[in-house]
């Protein structure tokens, strides 16, 4: 039996319902395929094992299963540096949703000119403003799943909030 562990609020969008709004603004914003579905999933796992929240990690590892990404690549996310599995594109958006999310070290920015130009050798300028609303995108739910705890779940259609 597995414990399951329960959400430390109600769904935020029964008492703010401008939520649901601003969810699918963000979802419309980011779907415009300039960025692989995938990729923007792989950046979001990432970024939820880099607040080490479960909620988005069960989410995210859910949809790429769903979009067929194999089982050694979703592991390698968490250490994809040294991984095999990625392509040159995913890994600049790694290192960006990374560094977007860490603290920069002393004296240094989050995202340097040599990264920014790493990335923008990749992705178009569509494209990089739109991972850039994704990664945004994915801070904004940070929020919501750190601080309210939601039930993790394999799809948004599913019970999340108690």
């Amino acid at each position: 039996m597995t414990n399951v562990s329960i959400s430390r609020m109600p769904n935020p969008a029964e008492f703010v319902p401008e939520l649901n709004d601003i969810s699918a603004a963000l979802f419309r914003a980011t779907g415009n395929r300039s960025v692989p579905r995938t990729t923007m999933s792989l950046v979001h796992l990432r970024a939820g094992q880099i607040v080490g929240n479960t909620y988005l990690t069960v989410l995210n590892t859910s949809f790429l299963r769903k979009a067929g990404v194999s089982e050694e690549r979703i592991t390698a996310v968490s250490s994809w540096q040294d991984a095999p599995y990625f392509s040159d594109a995913e890994r600049a958006a790694l290192a960006l949703v990374e560094a977007t999310l860490q603290p920069a070290p002393h004296g240094k920015e989050r995202v340097s000119d040599e990264l920014y130009a790493e990335v923008a050798k990749h992705y178009d300028e569509k494209a990089l403003a739109t991972l850039t609303i994704a990664i945004g995108q994915i801070n904004f739910f940070i929020a919501l799943a750190v601080i309210g705890k939601p039930q993790p779940v394999g799809s948004l259609a599913d019970e999340q909030w108690d």
